[in-house]
């Protein structure tokens, strides 16, 4: 059972009840509903929720005012619902402090899923803010730097690739799927997403391996995903 608190904002008591059936399916029990945004304030304060599915178009406040105003004392994850599907509205919902943007219909299936990514995401961002720097054979990862390090010389690594790194050193020794590693570091759904890791381990591996045709550090395991080992300790 999941235990994470899940708050659901919309004026439509089809949705609140379709979403919240489908939060339930994915494991979802502690949920928490508000029909108005001014309301969806106070109780967003009162029940500190760990994520939040917003509507845009709500009776009296919108709901990028009500996400402005809860970012004013939270961070939680905000996942946007809106029958608006211009660039610029789901630009709007970024810029005042979302996370995701979901245009209706859709399916309330894929958007608990999506809030299950963004917690995953901000599960590693949190844990990452906290984490010291780790040794792994010749590497230094630091992520108060976001840098590594090998044999001393610093590695011109990207920010994916870094963050790439940093959560499979998380998880040394343990096999991490494609699948796992895009939703936890592009917090999206992980659909086509066998292709854009693959480049970005390609690239990494070209920077920290010594012969990245033969990798010592980050391993392929076959129809899993990759493991980050320690090369000294084999």
């Amino acid at each position: 059972m999941d235990d994470h608190k899940i708050m659901i904002v919309d004026d439509e008591p089809d949705i609140l009840a379709l979403l919240e059936k489908a939060l339930e399916m994915e494991g979802f029990h502690h949920i928490v509903k508000a029909e108005r945004g001014d309301k969806a304030v106070s109780i967003c304060r009162e029940e500190k929720p760990d994520a939040l599915i917003l509507d845009v178009m709500l009776p009296d406040i919108d709901g990028y005012e009500v996400c402005r105003q809860i970012r004013q004392f939270s961070h939680c994850p905000i996942l946007f619902l809106s029958s608006k599907n211009d660039e610029i509205d789901k630009i709007l919902g970024l810029a005042v402090g979302g996370d995701d943007y979901v245009t209706k219909p859709f399916s309330p299936k894929e958007v608990a899923f999506r809030v299950k990514a963004q917690l995953r995401r901000a599960g590693y961002q949190q844990r990452a803010t906290t984490s010291r720097a780790v040794h792994i054979g010749a590497l230094r990862i630091d992520p108060d730097g976001c840098r590594v390090l090998k044999n001393g010389k610093d590695m011109a690594l990207t920010a994916r690739e870094f963050e790439i790194l940093r959560y499979m050193a998380e998880n040394i020794g343990r096999v991490v799927s494609r699948e796992r590693l895009y939703e936890t570091i592009w917090g999206e759904d992980s659909f086509g997403c066998d292709n854009t890791i693959m480049v970005h381990i390609r690239h990494l591996r070209e920077k920290i391996e010594d012969d990245p045709t033969r990798p010592q550090y980050i391993i392929t395991m076959k129809g899993l995903g990759y493991k980050l080992v320690d090369p000294y300790e084999k």
